[in-house]
């Protein structure tokens, strides 16, 4: 039976987001054919600045069956949303690793793991073609990500391994799939939802790692119920948490913390005295070198913020920056020979008055 919120009036879930249009999936078990809408937004909607997100709750009035026409005439509250990619009401993060072929790359795992505990939706962490691998190297990548705080789930697409265990974490959830190209993400998109037929990259041998093959952020629909999000290829997310923050997307850091305290409130964790978290666990060196990443990145903020400030980015090549004094302008800047010449003129007339 068809939800219907007034007469005209149907609920959906948007899917798809392509220009100007979106392709809203209606809440109904039978439904007149198609099942999916292309809709536009109201103007009213434009006007109040109202976006309209992949995985948004909509009510469309106004349906074309015969066209599979339709438009969004309101946006229902949303449970949480992320910017990048911009989707809404999701309940988790999936995160796909290979762990051979490409190799597994701890620094990068973190990275992706650190991103995705600041979005504050649960994670978990599905590591691919774990068949190119021993019994043995698995139970020591097994071992080294528990003492992060993480349990993996060891899977192997090509040979179906464990996948109804993916099938399990992702019943009537809506979950965003995130990772490094080339781990598989596409193809065990494709073994979930079968007739979905994403288009599967290769594998660049040169650098080791996939061609980016999706380009937008799309909802698929699990047979046994759940919303898959896709989202853009891409190999090193961006950090962008304040320093202070950066500590609490480390499970094994929260772990210290939620049994002691350090002796300053402020504390950052890198040379204050009597620090609890600052010692030898495995992923400190990463969480230092993103904490200079977030105090760069908070520093430059502040610079264009506050043009009043007496320092100046200067870019150093391969993502660093310096941070160099900024000289007087007017003090240092060059008179330019028009200026001289007009300087000389007027002080030849003075003279010959």
């Amino acid at each position: 039976m068809i939800t219907v919120v007034n007469t005209g009036q149907l609920l959906g879930t948007v899917v798809a987001v392509q220009a100007n249009f979106y392709r809203v999936q209606l809440d109904q078990e039978f439904h007149p054919d198609p099942a999916i809408l292309l809709c536009t937004r109201r103007t009213r909607l434009k006007k109040i600045g109202q976006q309209v997100m992949v995985g948004d709750r909509v009510v469309v009035e106004e349906p074309d069956w015969a066209g599979g026409r339709g438009a969004i005439s309101e946006v229902l509250p949303r449970t949480g949303q992320l910017d990048r990619p911009a989707i809404a009401n999701l309940n988790q993060i999936m995160l796909v690793f290979a762990v051979a072929d490409p190799p597994l790359e701890p620094y990068q795992l973190s990275r992706f793991l650190v991103k995705a505990e600041s979005t504050g939706w649960d994670v978990v962490l599905c590591l691919n073609k774990s068949d190119l691998i021993s019994p043995q190297e698995q139970q020591e990548i097994s071992d080294r990500l528990l003492s992060w705080g993480y349990q993996p789930l060891f899977i192997s697409v090509q040979n179906n391994l464990n996948i109804d265990q993916v099938v399990n974490h992702l019943s009537h959830k809506i979950t965003v799939i995130a990772g490094p190209s080339g781990v598989g993400k596409s193809s065990l998109i494709n073994a979930l939802i079968p007739n979905v037929n994403l288009r599967v990259g290769e594998i660049s041998g040169k650098l080791a790692r996939g061609r980016h093959t999706t380009r937008h952020v799309e909802l698929f629909e699990l047979p046994d119920g759940g919303l898959l999000a896709d989202t853009p290829g891409f190999n090193q997310p961006d950090l962008d948490n304040q320093p202070e923050e950066l500590v609490h997307y480390f499970p094994e850091a929260r772990k210290k913390l939620a049994v002691a305290k350090c002796r300053f409130s402020d504390c950052v964790h890198r040379d204050e005295p009597d620090c609890v978290v600052r010692g030898d666990w495995e992923r400190y060196e990463h969480y230092v070198e993103f904490l200079d990443e977030a105090i760069a990145r908070q520093t430059h903020l502040n610079q264009q913020a506050d043009p009043e400030s007496t320092l100046k980015v200067k870019n150093k090549g391969k993502g660093q920056n310096q941070y160099e004094p900024k000289l007087e302008s007017k003090k240092y800047r060059r008179v330019s020979r028009k200026t001289q010449l007009q300087a000389l003129q007027d002080l030849y007339q003075d003279s010959e008055e």
